[in-house]
């Protein structure tokens, strides 16, 4: 039979897990910083160096977090922190923009709404309820990540005082002459009855034939006979076709 020298060698032993178990350890982690109030601490550590301040370039709270938002603020984490052991007081300021079409078309798509039947307190009502709630979802979520900050005290763009003071601005551009209403071509889109941002285009590749045509000119005006030969002038154009 073979024998068994296990029990007659002087093998080195660990108490360090063979695996690392991250489902299970991060979660344990994240909560011991939290636990500790790791942000704090490293402020007050920090107290008294140079102050550098992060005011989070906010996402919509229009649903869940995604690749591109999560990258966001990943990046915005490494900074803060790049930014901490240079020597700085580093502050992250979170904060999320809660206006615009992104939250109305979120809200109408989720939870089926017909807004064209409702008045519209009720619906910026039902909008800032669900932006409200997405805020919630999407700090868990970066705070799962493992992102630092202020997340107790986030700003928002629909608290009133946020809203007076957008609101004070305009009036001093206004009193400066820079706000004008004038007319220019927009792009629209029907089915939210709204204008469109350049960002919000999208454009799709349409195979056609590019032509030039020219056009012999007729009557000059008396402006270019003194200059030419009517009869060899030609005005060109290029145009598209599908």
């Amino acid at each position: 039979m073979p024998q068994d020298y296990n029990a007659t060698v002087n093998l080195p032993k660990t108490e360090f897990p063979m695996r690392a178990g991250l489902p299970k350890r991060e979660p344990e982690m994240l909560q011991q910083w939290y636990d500790m109030d790791l942000y704090h601490e490293m402020l007050k550590r920090t107290e008294g160096r140079p102050i550098f301040d992060l005011h989070d370039g906010p996402p919509f709270s229009n649903g869940s977090i995604h690749m591109g938002t999560a990258l966001n603020k990943c990046l915005k984490d490494f900074i803060v922190r790049y930014k901490s052991m240079a020597g700085r007081q580093a502050i992250y300021y979170p904060g999320w923009d809660n206006h615009g079409m992104p939250i109305e078309s979120a809200i109408i798509k989720e939870q089926k709404l017909n807004h064209k039947e409702m008045t519209t307190a009720e619906f910026r009502t039902a909008c800032r309820d669900f932006a409200l709630h997405y805020v919630n979802v999407q700090r868990d979520a970066f705070k799962r990540l493992g992102c630092l900050g202020e997340w107790d005290k986030p700003y928002f763009t629909m608290n009133p005082k946020f809203e007076a003071e957008e609101i004070k601005v305009f009036g001093e551009m206004y009193k400066k002459g820079y706000i004008y209403k004038g007319k220019k071509p927009v792009y629209w889109c029907p089915h939210d009855e709204t204008a469109l941002a350049e960002a919000e285009i999208e454009y799709a590749e349409d195979p056609c034939k590019s032509i030039y045509v020219k056009f012999r000119v007729k009557d000059d005006r008396g402006k270019l006979a003194k200059y030419c030969d009517l009869n060899n002038l030609y005005f060109l154009i290029w145009t598209t076709t599908t």
